[in-house]
């Protein structure tokens, strides 16, 4: 008993001088400076406690009243800086785009072999080459030639709410995949096919995952290592199926694109473009290149799954919370467009209600209201704070965009916040924020935009979204909630609504477009 006591107590006084060694050692590294402020870091694990796991946006727009618009919070040795104000955004990760447009090293991301996407990568030569190409390929001129697959795609989505409205949580997915796979590879994805499953899958997996603060093996990278057949500590099974789900999202679908080349079938697409672009090149040059283009159209393939389908799914949410908003929508969609026909894309400059409507739903129930964290490439001094090199960057844009000074009643859903006096669209540049920040601002936001405004509008044009009734008739209560599960991305709670035709003139005009 007395050896193990000494032990013990050996243990704890080497602990206690290598934390006051790694403190000293930091002291010196920050030449007398302090970090930002933030909640009173703790001995060896410092604000592990404070990051909040749940809604992270509104525990970070709490710590913002008392600490300001930058805040640290450090776990164990992991700096975690939190940016809530549109200058500390606007300053570091746009003006100083070069020290902080990295992301962080996550080993569960490699552990699950999903740190290749360019949204999660660090700059590589790939992710560069990549990145440049879905600038290029996804640029507003560049996105006329798919205007008319994407109105086509959202009237099947019609037809289908009115077919089974019930399930149109499941046809907003259905349509997102349909609409991302026929931009990306030509693909034309039908009704229960598989090579939606793995996107889906993997998101639900891995956003949770990669939140600063959700999972210890970020922090302590030796965890990893933990066996498999260790219950609850190991991260082993669940890696084999990311893993997995990653190859497939990775090579399935431009192996489809590549066959359909050689076959002579292809369909104009991103991929098919590109693919295309290397004719001349050969062996380990035309390899090289052949993984950039799998990498950026993967990557749209795997983020585009998710963060569009939760916008849709709050259009239909405000839509029952807000009838007044829908009721002037529709009118204005009865006095530009008429009832005897669909919404097209060369109406959107006469619709400005819808314009704004469209701003308002990205603002309201933000999808990524704290994004992807950034890191810092280099030790910098930022309001005569230090932030350490490797310093995890988080951008709250939740706090920014919900600042009842700038969007007075921010919980309310106010399509006219975006309107002048005159009734023309104001311009918010602010609201780009819901895309990212700086040199990692999503390159798919464009498309984003674009698919906002068709389904919004078809939807207005045709449909009544109410509240559903129960079995007495009464109205079954909706609330504006998301879940909390959700991690980077989230989603509103499940809820149910009604979704009818407006009347016999829309009604026919869903099947007469359904059919045609």
């Amino acid at each position: 008993m007395q050896f193990f006591l000494i032990n013990a107590l050996d243990c704890l006084v080497i602990s206690l001088f290598l934390y006051l060694l790694v403190a000293l050692r930091d002291h010196i590294r920050r030449g007398g400076l302090s970090y930002p402020p933030g909640p009173p870091s703790r001995p060896i694990i410092g604000n592990l406690l404070d990051v909040p796991k749940y809604a992270p946006w509104i525990a970070y727009t709490d710590m913002s009243k008392k600490y300001g618009g930058v805040i640290c919070l450090r776990i164990f040795s992991q700096v975690v800086i939190v940016l809530c104000s549109v200058s500390a955004l606007k300053d570091l990760l746009e003006k100083r785009g070069e020290i902080y447009s990295e992301r962080p090293s996550l080993p569960i991301a490699e552990m699950f072999d999903m740190n290749w996407p360019i949204f999660m990568t660090g700059m590589t030569e790939t992710c560069r080459e990549g990145r440049k190409l879905l600038d290029r390929g996804l640029r507003p001129g560049e996105m006329i030639p798919y205007r008319q697959m994407m109105q086509e795609k959202t009237r099947e989505f019609l037809a289908q709410l009115y077919s089974t409205p019930k399930d149109f949580l499941a046809h907003i997915e259905l349509l997102q995949g349909k609409l991302i796979m026929s931009l990306a590879y030509g693909y034309d994805v039908k009704d229960g096919d598989k090579i939606l499953e793995a996107p889906v899958q993997a998101s639900k997996i891995m956003t949770p995952l990669v939140v600063p603060g959700a999972v210890l093996v970020n922090y302590l990278p030796f965890l990893r290592y933990i066996p498999s057949w260790v219950p609850y500590f190991s991260y082993e099974p669940l890696a084999q199926i990311v893993r997995k789900l990653s190859e497939r999202i990775k090579n399935e679908p431009i192996d489809f694109v590549k066959r359909a080349l050689h076959n002579g079938t292809a369909v104009h697409s991103l991929a098919s473009e590109h693919l295309q672009e290397l004719e001349g090149l050969v062996g380990s040059k035309r390899q090289k290149q052949e993984e950039v283009v799998s990498v950026a159209m993967g990557s749209i393939y795997h983020a585009g799954s998710d963060t569009t389908t939760s916008a849709m799914h709050s259009l239909f949410l405000a839509l029952v919370l807000f009838p007044h908003v829908q009721r002037r929508a529709q009118a204005e969609l009865d006095v530009v467009i008429g009832r005897d026909r669909l919404p097209t894309f060369d109406d959107r400059p006469r619709l400005p209600y819808i314009e704004a409507l469209c701003k308002e739903l990205m603002r309201w129930q933000m999808v990524t209201p704290i994004g992807l964290p950034h890191s810092s490439s280099k030790d910098d001094v930022y309001r005569g704070f230090f932030i350490p090199k490797g310093s995890i960057m988080v951008a709250n844009a939740w706090t920014i965009l919900h600042d009842p000074e700038e969007y007075p009643d921010p919980e309310d859903f106010k399509p006219e916040r975006f309107l002048d006096e005159d009734g023309s669209v104001r311009d918010d540049p602010t609201l780009s924020f819901v895309f990212g920040v700086g040199k990692r601002i999503c390159p798919g936001r464009h498309f984003v935009d674009a698919t906002i405004f068709i389904v919004t509008s078809s939807v207005l044009s045709v449909f009544n979204v109410t509240k559903a009734k129960d079995e007495s008739g009464n109205e079954i209560p909706v609330k504006a909630a998301v879940a909390l599960d959700g991690g980077v991305v989230v989603h509103p709670k499940k809820f149910e609504c009604c979704i009818l035709p407006r009347d016999k003139v829309a009604e026919d005009l869903i099947s007469a477009n359904a059919l045609s």
